[in-house]
């Protein structure tokens, strides 16, 4: 009875210094000094910059070697999902192989020998020129840049020390993406930004450690399971670890050191993180506290940070919302993030058209928001033919109309029309859809220098009512000096009545759907 007891207080406190070993790695992370600290409290102390605010319109690199089987996004999990697997997140079971799982089997093989290790090297990204692409975002209107760091497939798209195999600079493209992409982006002079899905890797990637339940491989591992590529697959999470974010302190610990290495060596101007605030515990806010002290001493005392992710932020950092749209004007600046496409290249994906673009630009902008928009490259690295006609599209909006777009604020209000008063279809992650059918009545507004600018979100087919701006509204009591529609020299015909400021509808309206006026007021 005394061995057995003995053995019990042995393994109770080797399991004590375990729990306690695992918690010291989440505590006391080492952090740049400064005014920052990992608490709530302490990060509402931040000032959102002004570049972030003037900005409004980002273009974003979401491309690595997921890209390669043309497929679409989360090739590198969906690969490893046959029929019979049980997704905890859903609760349910996958009747059939899922579309990767198929088209990996025929391309490649079966993912116990050929797995996501073996698409890595086929990436060499050998048509990109960065350098051309940033030239074309700039024209296009773009005021900032993001690089994708690393996906939920674990594979940097940076020289990490720390992660040495699986990055792009030994492995794929054999290139710094991350160095490169900064590069020619300060040369255009816009801002660079990093985006990183690590924090969601762990347990996202746990396919790789599956089998088959039903068929000939039935039972036979897949590669993730071979423990000679663990640094790459993860290790085998405990089975109550499958949310979204892990809750393993280990990996918690071993994410903070990646990021903060990401952040460290490129001194990016805005991280993104594909998460709301990572583990919603001191991890995440120490991560990004030594952001924003680290920023401050990089721009001798100024800070020039802007930190991503996907929840309300109350001052603390930059809200985003995926593929959505805030249904108002927010109180802080926010960002959506979307895609011009699928999130990684797919044969026969439906691009979105210039004008979608265009209307998702303004209503964001008029509700205190930017736009982060991906713009999909192929495997190899250049964009195809009907991107580029799209984002030409897209240049020649944003050299007319431009004005009234960067440097503006929100209005009194966001707009008026159908779209501000019927319901509307929610967004795939909050808000509400970022695309949607506008008609000529509905009006957006934003504000610079004492000016208003006032959009049609569709072409216009009769004069224009602004009621907002009518003699007796209850809005704004401003009396109207002129009115101008932007990238035109036609003189408008106006007149401020009681219910409305009528706009006599242009003689010459411009090829695109979305037009702007300047208002000026007496």
């Amino acid at each position: 009875m005394k061995k057995k007891s003995f053995s019990i207080q042995v393994l109770l406190f080797i399991l004590g210094f375990i729990v306690t070993n695992t918690v010291a790695q989440t505590n006391n992370l080492p952090i740049a000094e400064g005014k920052f600290k990992p608490t709530d409290e302490s990060l509402q102390q931040y000032q959102y910059p002004a570049w972030f605010r003037d900005a409004k319109f980002g273009i974003w690199a979401h491309w690595g070697p997921q890209a390669v089987p043309r497929e679409g996004d989360w090739y590198a999990r969906n690969m490893y999902i046959s029929a019979g697997f049980v997704d905890k997140r859903k609760n349910k079971t996958e009747i059939e192989d899922s579309r990767q799982y198929k088209d990996h089997v025929k391309k490649y093989g079966h993912s116990s020998v050929t797995g996501y290790k073996d698409i890595i090297p086929l990436w060499k990204a050998e048509r990109w020129n960065p350098e051309e692409l940033m030239k074309l975002y700039k024209k296009v209107g773009a005021k900032y840049f993001v690089s994708m760091g690393v996906h939920h497939d674990n594979f940097f798209l940076w020289n990490s020390k720390l992660h040495p195999k699986w990055n792009s600079v030994n492995m794929g493209p054999k290139k710094d993406v991350v160095a490169l992409w900064q590069q020619a982006a300060q040369k255009e002079d816009l801002r660079f930004g990093i985006s990183e899905h690590l924090a969601a890797s762990y347990t996202w990637f746990q396919t790789a450690h599956g089998a088959d339940k039903t068929g000939d491989k039935a039972g036979i591992p897949y590669d993730g399971n071979d423990p000679k590529y663990a640094d790459l697959y993860h290790d085998k999470a405990d089975s109550t670890d499958f949310g979204w974010m892990t809750v393993n302190p280990s990996w918690q610990r071993e994410w903070y050191d990646r990021i903060k290495e990401v952040v460290d060596m490129y001194k990016p101007d805005l991280l993104y993180s594909d998460c709301g605030l990572p583990f919603r515990n001191n991890v995440g806010r120490s991560l990004i506290a030594h952001y924003y002290n680290d920023n401050i001493a990089a721009n001798k005392g100024k800070l020039q940070a802007v930190y991503n992710c996907k929840e309300p932020s109350k001052g603390r950092f930059a809200q985003d919302v995926e593929r959505g749209v805030l249904d108002s004007i927010s109180e802080f600046p926010w960002q959506t993030d979307t895609s011009i496409g699928d999130w990684f290249y797919r044969t026969g994906q439906k691009y979105k058209t210039a004008n979608e673009v265009v209307q998702m630009l303004v209503d964001i902008v008029s509700k205190n928001g930017n736009l982060l928009i991906n713009v999909v490259q192929t495997p190899e690295g250049d964009l195809e033919a009907d991107v580029i006609n799209i984002l030409e599209e897209i240049a020649n909006w944003t050299k007319d109309n431009g004005e009234a777009i960067y440097g503006t604020r929100p209005w009194k209000v966001y707009g008026e029309g159908p779209t501000t008063t019927g319901k509307q279809e929610k967004g795939t992650f909050g808000g509400v859809k970022d695309v949607r059918k506008y008609q000529p009545t509905d009006i957006r507004y934003t504000t610079k220098n004492g000016d208003l600018y006032a959009f049609c979100m569709e072409k216009p087919m009769a004069d224009i009512q602004l009621k907002s701006l009518g003699k007796g509204s209850k809005i704004s009591s401003q009396k109207v000096a002129s009115v101008s529609m932007l990238g035109s020299k036609e003189k408008i015909q106006w007149k401020q009545e009681n219910d409305a400021l009528v706009i006599k509808k242009p003689t010459n309206l411009p090829v695109y759907k979305v037009v702007a006026f300047c208002i000026k007021f007496k």
